[in-house]
């Protein structure tokens, strides 16, 4: 697994700590923000036990992003915890949704894990794959299918979603999974072994907070708030990392070695590219969007490409204060 790399500019970083964030005092209604158990999101634990969030951001804890899609589409919440390929189905079923923050670039955090006994992609065949067939567990399962040379018939696949893997995995029911943190931890400890994992897919998965687009005017100085308490968190996160991981364990429920390891397979990115990412046209986002909204086509996930008018905006990101 690659050593984990912060692109943190400290300096900058510094300067924007200092900084106050102002919400309103008016607003009675609070910003809810759908949230489950991944390692990208916990700057905002983090945020939240420091009391760098207002008072006005509640978070809508679920077991998976299921739960905060299926919220979002109640209109239940205002923003939520997503991955990209997530945020445009999303879009793709009604439901307006612009970018506002990139968490982290997964790289290495969302793995196939087999049993002992399977030690290829090859050996896939013939077995029993749980994968909880979502728009991200279809294009991971498509890239697997393509580095082991097999076809979905090859094996047999087992819709499952990943608050319910660990449980599948002690009862027998699947003998590999595509799956990620922490679940990932989980089934490394019952002796899982890797086969293959996202830095096999530069650039495919990013982790984002979604925001409701027709809510957005409502929601603004909160969400600037939100976002630089994120970057708050990612602050603590590479100047106080021993104090931080030992947060993340007793958040994800795994051990401060396990939180090390689960932190090199992803990069967080600073503000600085942040600002790349959701300010740049041409930007590797916006490329990477397009790629994904036409795969899902490809995967009948979407009926039709996502025009990506309105996806991205860098309105919430903090100023350059360095």
């Amino acid at each position: 697994m690659n050593r984990r790399c912060f692109l943190l500019n400290v300096a900058s970083l510094s300067a924007i700590a200092a900084a106050p964030w102002l919400v309103s005092c008016t607003r009675s209604r609070p910003l809810v923000v759908g949230i489950h158990p991944w390692i990208g999101y916990e700057t905002l634990h983090i945020a939240r036990e420091f009391k760098w969030l207002p008072a006005e951001v509640q978070f809508h804890e679920g077991k998976a992003a299921s739960d905060s899609l299926a919220a979002l589409h109640a209109g239940e919440i205002d923003a939520a915890c997503l991955t990209l390929d997530e945020t445009l189905l999303a879009r793709a079923t009604g439901v307006p949704l612009t970018i506002a923050l990139v968490f982290d670039v997964s790289a290495g955090a969302d793995v196939v894990l087999a049993r002992p006994a399977i030690r290829n992609l090859a050996g896939l065949a013939g077995k029993r794959l749980g994968v909880e067939l979502n728009a991200l567990g279809s294009i991971i399962l498509s890239k697997v299918l393509a580095a082991a040379k097999l076809s979905e018939s090859d094996l047999t696949l087992v819709n499952l979603p990943v608050d319910r893997q660990l449980a599948a995995w002690h009862k027998n029911e699947v003998d590999a999974v595509i799956t990620y943190e922490p679940n990932a931890t989980f089934l490394l400890r019952e002796g899982a072994q890797r086969l293959f994992d996202s830095r096999q897919m530069p650039d495919t998965i990013f982790d984002v907070l979604a925001v409701r687009t027709d809510r957005i005017r409502s929601f603004r100085a909160t969400l600037e708030a939100l976002v630089l308490g994120h970057f708050h968190g990612l602050r603590h996160l590479m100047i106080n990392r021993e104090d931080a991981i030992y947060r993340i364990a007793s958040s994800q429920g795994i051990t401060p070695n396990e939180v090390q390891q689960a932190l090199a397979g992803v990069v967080l990115p600073s503000l600085a590219a942040n600002r790349e990412y959701l300010a740049i046209r041409d930007g590797r986002l916006i490329q990477a969007a397009k790629t994904m909204s036409t795969l899902m086509v490809q995967h009948g996930l979407m009926k039709q490409e996502d025009t990506l008018d309105g996806l991205l905006t860098p309105v919430f990101l903090p100023h350059d204060e360095g």
